[in-house]
């Protein structure tokens, strides 16, 4: 899936060897890794680049930019769909996903603009990709956009978006040990929303465990239980925002 990462080494090598004739570079075994590291390096400066202009775009719009990072099925369309029926600002949505439209249909339908990107075999979004959907949405001054990252705990964590703050998503459907297998994601993150906690009569999850898992990664993030389905705990979400908000646009 992805070149950074090595999901599929087909793609990585393809790129490792462009990336080494370009520098014309002669390929020996002994500075293999090293060459990849340098590629990698590449790609993550390249990536910065588009964050910064991201992130320019962002503030002179006046418009708080979030990353909604987590697992598949955590419930990050859900969430999005009653935001924006109690969000009174302007709100924007970049939908990732390696196919199909359907999230960025279930946004126009709440009432939101939405543009889709789909990945194909990366498996997070970068900073070019958002860079172009900007392009295709008419931003107002004032508001939110969201960015819904491609669902996945690893390769998101790492690349920018010009994002101002990122903001995990736990289910209580995963396991509640997910902060300590993944530490790079949930340590990126401003804010983690433990979701789905009407179904916790009916499972084993340990609430507690999870939020002490979280805080032993990473100790300055907010943590905010709710349930986008019964929208118990919604109004510390929307809180948030707005207090998010005002901190980071001036």
């Amino acid at each position: 899936m992805c070149i950074t990462c090595g999901c599929d080494d087909n793609i990585k090598e393809q790129h490792i060897h462009d990336y080494e004739h370009n520098q014309q570079q002669h390929t020996h075994e002994h500075d293999r890794q090293s060459k990849e590291v340098n590629f990698e390096a590449a790609i993550l400066a390249e990536n910065s680049k588009f964050a910064k202009f991201n992130r320019e775009i962002f503030n002179n719009k006046k418009t708080l930019s979030v990353n909604l990072l987590s697992s598949p099925g955590s419930g990050k369309t859900t969430l999005l769909e009653k935001t924006i029926k109690k969000l009174d600002n302007p709100l924007y949505v970049i939908e990732g996903d390696q196919h199909t439209e359907l999230d960025s249909q279930r946004i126009l339908n709440a009432g939101a603009q939405a543009y889709q990107i789909n990945t194909g075999k990366t498996c997070h979004l970068d900073g070019h990709m958002v860079s172009h959907a900007l392009e295709h949405l008419d931003i107002t001054a004032g508001g939110f956009i969201f960015i819904e990252n491609v669902g996945n705990l690893i390769c998101p964590a790492l690349f920018d978006l010009g994002e101002h703050v990122k903001i995990v998503i736990i289910s209580v459907t995963e396991g509640e040990d997910k902060p300590l297998k993944y530490p790079d994601m949930f340590y990126a993150a401003d804010l983690v929303i433990i979701n789905k906690i009407d179904l916790l009569p009916y499972l084993t999850f340990d609430i507690n465990r999870c939020i002490s898992n979280i805080q032993q990664i990473n100790s300055r993030a907010r943590i905010i239980q709710l349930s986008a389905f019964t929208e118990d705990g919604m109004d510390k979400w929307i809180e948030w925002l707005h207090l998010a908000h005002a901190y980071y646009i001036v």
